[in-house]
């Protein structure tokens, strides 16, 4: 049997090299229209940066040695430019000379990926791209010759704030463009002033709500008339499916715009099979398709269509879009559904925020993070997460998405055996610290306000009471809050007023102890979750 591959990087060489480890004796040939084959596009911006400094530790194979190891007929610079569905082949052209030549297939796994997004604004040929080994070059190549000293990005996303950081890095002043009022959209407002913060720190100028109009050859302008000095201009608005070839070949193509495929990464023809960021994937939590453009994914559809074309049973699960980004000394994590999507689907959610250190706090180099947790009220399912902070993010991250993965309920992370040393954790390590809430909220009845509904209940008539210290209420507290110290609530009782109280300390864990005193004596309490800490961030930007 022949396989013809479109596509040499993640998906589409996962995908050759599993069928080869297969079948030893299977024809595999694979085209791919670029310079390069099975590299790490995830390490680009830290190469522009010079943080990855050495080119050719993100060139994972060349054709050369995909032939030695796999016997992989690869062939760069080589574009599958249509597809004759009837006859089984392919048409190809080569960059080089311009050339055509079809090539028969048996099975063709599309694996195009997905094209960064440049709109439709004059002077944009000035803009660059960073997606491929060949953007990379161009813009390392720039920063040589040209030595630019002030560089615009536009977009504030995964990509984008990777490539301010690492523009940082390279000494240039960098200001980032972004139509969004805050950064990284998956993160719910009150999770991303930290990384404003962190942002502004390292001398990034952020321009919020704001749309680029036009590129100039030395600014660039915005929709409110203002103009941006820029002598590099780099684009990383997001990006779009690869679906031209699929589309022209009379394929489907879903809601999403991506390839339309089945669980086991099959088109509508029962020879062509597509995999990575040009296909559509199934949300876990919604069962809806879903854009996903992570390598990890892209991956693991590429070995799992071999399993397919081998004979073997597979089936793609859903994803969770589990994703993290390193922001100068910040890290940012998230899986699963926000808190934003959540609301506006009309779906029941528990959010729960905490802000723990990331190992045991008596051991020197703890560093804080703030965690959000969001599940389903009813039946306790996790929905999503979010972790913003220092080090240990990514432990949490990861094990709050194997835990959705296996089902997990929120009050049952309490019950996990996580590793615990003092440099390491904590004996309450921070994921079992959600789960106990979780489980307080379930089985205890208390109460929590969350930090945008805490106008409307005072509104409403309830009364802010601060359970921190007499010095920490003047440090700062919400307006129109009473303060009364924990440790003196119970000899103090008699200044509570009457009605509904609202608690808060400075995360959450005082007000809880306090809301517990109180509820045991018939008051009607709740505690804002998070505490000051929360809705500081959320309602100042910090």
């Amino acid at each position: 049997m022949k396989t013809v591959v479109v596509g040499a990087v993640a998906g589409g060489m996962s995908a050759a090299t599993r069928l080869r480890r297969l079948d030893p004796t299977a024809e595999i040939v694979v085209f791919e229209r670029g310079e390069h084959v099975s590299y790490a596009n995830c390490g680009l911006p830290y190469h522009v940066g010079g943080v990855i400094a050495d080119r050719e530790s993100l060139l994972l194979h060349t054709p050369d040695s995909l032939r030695a190891r796999f016997d992989l007929d690869v062939r760069v610079r080589a574009e599958v430019v249509a597809i004759d569905r009837a006859r089984q082949v392919v048409r190809v052209r080569e960059i080089a000379g311009g050339g055509e030549y079809e090539e028969r297939y048996d099975r063709l796994v599309l694996s195009p990926g997905a094209a960064p997004f440049v709109p439709d604004l004059p002077g944009i040929e000035r803009a660059m791209t960073l997606r491929s080994v060949t953007d990379a070059d161009r813009l390392t190549a720039l920063l040589a010759e040209r030595q630019p000293r002030i560089a615009v990005v536009a977009g504030g996303g995964f990509i984008g704030l990777e490539t301010a950081a690492n523009l940082r890095h390279r000494g240039l002043a960098v200001s980032l463009v972004e139509l969004d009022r805050q950064v990284l959209a998956p993160l719910d407002p009150e999770m991303v002033p930290a990384v404003h913060t962190e942002l502004r720190r390292h001398g990034v100028t952020l321009h919020l709500g704001a749309a680029l109009t036009k590129v100039l050859p030395d600014a660039v302008a915005l929709a409110d008339g203002r103009l941006l000095a820029a002598d590099l201009v780099v684009l990383a608005i997001g990006v779009r499916p690869e679906v031209g070839l699929a589309r022209a070949a009379g394929l489907a193509i879903g809601p999403r715009g991506g390839i339309a495929v089945d669980d086991t990464m099959r088109t509508r023809d029962p020879n062509i099979y597509a995999v990575g960021d040009a296909v559509e994937k199934t949300d876990r939590l919604s069962g809806d398709t879903a854009l996903i453009p992570l390598a990890n994914t892209a991956n693991r559809q590429g070995r799992l269509v071999a399993d397919a074309i081998a004979g073997r049973p597979v089936r793609l699960d859903g994803r969770l879009g589990t994703a993290i980004v390193q922001i100068f000394d910040l890290t940012v994590a998230v899986t699963g559904w926000n808190e934003k999507r959540l609301r506006a689907a009309g779906r029941p959610y528990q959010a729960i925020h905490t802000h723990p250190a990331s190992h045991a706090g008596y051991y020197p180099g703890a560093e804080p993070m703030s965690l959000k947790l969001l599940f389903d009220p009813a039946d306790g399912r996790i929905l999503g997460a979010q972790a913003v902070g220092g080090a240990g993010v990514d432990k949490r991250i990861d094990v709050l998405a194997t835990a959705m993965r296996a089902g997990l309920t929120a009050g049952e992370l309490a019950d996990l055996e996580l590793a615990y040393a003092p440099a390491f954790g904590s004996a309450k390590d921070p994921i079992n610290m959600l789960g106990y809430i979780a489980d307080n909220l379930r089985t205890d009845g208390q109460r929590t306000v969350q930090w945008h509904e805490l106008d409307d209940a005072v509104t409403a008539g309830a009364t802010l009471v601060d359970v921190r210290t007499a010095a920490e209420h003047t440090a700062g507290h919400i307006p129109g809050s009473i303060n009364l110290p924990l440790d003196e609530l119970r000899a103090r009782l008699g200044e509570l007023p009457d009605g509904d109280l609202i608690l808060y300390c400075q995360v959450g864990q005082r007000g809880h102890t306090a809301t517990a005193l109180l509820t045991g004596l018939d008051r009607r309490t709740a505690n804002l979750d998070g505490g000051y800490r929360t809705w500081h961030a959320a309602t100042t930007g910090g």
